[in-house]
């Protein structure tokens, strides 16, 4: 095996007993590899982790290696299970044998779309050759449009697009509509280039970052963080924004609703002597209140989903929001992205001497003090001032106050919250 063998070291990782890090390996070469190939090492990965109908669609699959069907199914199977960089090249394929038939051209633009291959799942729906149904296809060229960075051509499929006579696609309608204005919005205040983390996170899921990481900020982060060791200053640092946000938005709430989970209440309790205002019983449905999670990944799913449609005035603030596998909505404030995060007062690794690193490292137990010791813990820190030196770009107060005052208009109006479901034109390494 060399180190420019992908499918060697694939095949290495699934035999020492991984096979999920054996098939997301490939991300950035399923495209180039055999297909037979990758279908193969997919096949046995699948039999690994028991996922029985991708096994036995990749089994079918190579034993018609060039079937239109088995092609469909097989990438049909993939972008199901979640790895629909596996079903582009099969279902690009299929395509190539099969180009009069339509769903196989939504499969292949479900799973580029999936894979945050945003320009090319646009341009394989523009390449169809005949007149391509608006919905979804128009529809879906506008989306992957936005989220390609690409706003002349979501302009363009936006004017042709009439409104849907299915009632289904109305929220859909809605969503690209208010991602459209608020591009335009965003436009006026910043670059909306490569590397405007909080610019296109507000085009695309409606919500303010309040703090951008200065760590690899022009590559690969951007803004986002990998892993974060949390601590009491970037809680303080959080709420703080929360506030400078409502104030510069001009937007009112009266009452705090922390999630029940601990790491919830802790920050609503902050919230709560920070802002001056009463803690409320958890009801999602409750109109103008703040509602106040740590990380929404870890929140009851039912409680979770019901913050999907947001009520009059409510607003929804998530401390440490996941961009890589979200499950809840998009928050209105949010003061972090990452892919990790360790609590302040979980449990963690320390070094047993920093001056000595051949010590090694301990593990400190979580504090377990009472969620209100916790939160004055959170009050006496310092926020960070953000001004990043040579790290990253200033993120102080006062930008993040210019671009809030500029986008007031259309953050947190009505309507439904949509999952932040994809990083958009601001790449880094973990999607390729």
């Amino acid at each position: 095996m060399t180190d420019n063998d992908p499918l060697a070291a694939a095949r290495a990782s699934l035999a020492k007993g991984e096979p999920s890090r054996a098939v997301l390996s490939l991300r950035p070469y399923a495209d180039d590899l055999p297909l037979p190939d990758l279908v193969a090492l997919v096949r046995d990965a699948s039999r690994a982790l028991g996922a029985d109908d991708l096994a036995g669609a990749a089994a079918d699959l190579l034993a018609d290696i060039d079937g239109p069907k088995a092609l469909y199914d097989f990438g049909y199977a993939a972008t199901g299970s979640g790895i629909p960089f596996v079903g582009v090249p099969a279902l690009r394929r299929a395509r190539g044998l099969a180009p009069d038939v339509l769903p196989v051209l939504w499969e292949l633009a479900s799973a580029l779309e999936d894979s945050h291959r945003h320009r090319e799942a646009a341009d394989a729906l523009r390449g169809w050759d005949g007149e391509l149904p608006a919905w979804p296809g128009r529809y879906l060229i506008a989306y992957n449009s936005l989220a390609a960075g690409d706003l002349a051509g979501a302009r363009e499929a936006l004017a042709d697009l009439p409104e849907p006579e299915d009632p289904d696609w109305g929220p859909a309608r809605a969503r690209v509509a208010a991602m459209a204005e608020r591009a335009a919005v965003a436009a006026a205040v910043g670059p909306l280039d490569g590397s405007d983390l909080r610019g296109w996170h507000f085009v695309l899921h409606g919500g303010v970052v309040a703090h951008l990481s200065p760590h690899g900020f022009e590559e690969p982060m951007r803004g986002r963080y990998a892993f974060v060791s949390d601590d009491y200053s970037y809680c303080r640092t959080g709420l703080e924004r929360l506030r400078l946000v409502l104030e510069t938005a001009g937007r009112a709430v009266d009452g705090v609703m922390a999630l029940p989970d601990r790491d919830s209440t802790v920050l609503g309790l902050a919230a709560s002597r920070l802002l001056g205002l009463p803690l409320l019983p958890v009801d999602p449905s409750r109109p103008g209140a703040l509602v106040v999670a740590y990380d929404l990944d870890d929140a009851d799913p039912e409680l979770r989903g019901a913050l999907f449609e947001r009520p009059e005035g409510q607003i929804l603030f998530e401390h440490a929001a996941s961009w890589v596998r979200p499950e809840g909505p998009a928050a209105d404030v949010v003061t972090l992205l990452h892919q990790n995060v360790h609590r302040p007062w979980g449990e963690r690794m320390r070094m047993v001497d920093v001056q000595d690193p051949s010590r090694g490292v301990e593990t400190v137990p979580a504090d377990g003090r009472p969620e209100a010791e916790l939160a004055e813990e959170v009050l006496a820190a310092e926020a960070v001032t953000g001004e990043n030196g040579e790290e990253g770009p200033p993120d102080t107060v006062d930008v993040l106050a210019g671009f809030v005052g500029a986008v007031a208009g259309g953050w947190a109006r009505t309507g439904r919250r949509w999952r932040a479901d994809t990083p958009g034109p601001v790449r880094s390494s973990y999607f390729i």
